[in-house]
């Protein structure tokens, strides 16, 4: 038993929206299961996102030295420059996934990303978004506990309302 809730727990942690009724197929009872997701998700949550914060921080200040490490002929081949009054400024280029992740982020912003880290994203991911783009937030990791709190009532709700669909 201590290893299905175990398994339960780490699954939530990544994929959080398809672990209660996974839980409940394996034969865990209710409360059990819901508590193991729910400990699941807040904890992943919260292990990806401070994780997130360390790696961001790391590679920042990486890059310089990386920098430094590649021969000049190399970054030459792959930088595209313009010349504008005799100094080099790089030209950024966007990618089909820059522009999707721009995108995402200035039409659905921070609550969309709290609102679907659960239910669309994984959990990595959304904490990774979130720790990026909104780690100055006050209260970030609250509102994302929340929606995970939330998320889990919505579903145990449609588990209640159409147990013939779910655990079937």
């Amino acid at each position: 038993m201590a290893i299905k809730i175990f398994h339960i727990v780490l699954l939530a942690s990544v994929k959080y929206i398809v672990t209660l009724p996974y839980a409940l197929l394996i034969g865990l009872e209710y409360s059990e299961a819901l508590i193991a997701v729910l400990t699941g998700g807040i904890g992943g949550f919260l292990f990806f996102y401070y994780l997130s914060r360390h790696i961001i921080r790391a590679f920042n200040k990486s890059v310089p030295y990386l920098k430094k490490l590649i021969p000049d002929w190399i970054m030459n081949k792959f930088k595209k420059s313009g010349e504008a009054n005799g100094i080099k400024t790089s030209v950024k280029k966007f990618t089909r996934k820059n522009r999707r992740i721009i995108r995402l982020k200035n039409s659905y912003g921070f609550w969309g990303i709290i609102v679907a880290t659960p239910l669309f994203l994984t959990i990595p991911l959304g904490a990774f978004l979130a720790c990026k783009y909104y780690s100055h937030r006050k209260y970030l990791v609250l509102f994302m506990v929340i929606s995970i709190i939330g998320w889990a009532a919505v579903l145990s709700g449609l588990i209640h309302l159409f147990p013939n669909i779910f655990l079937d």
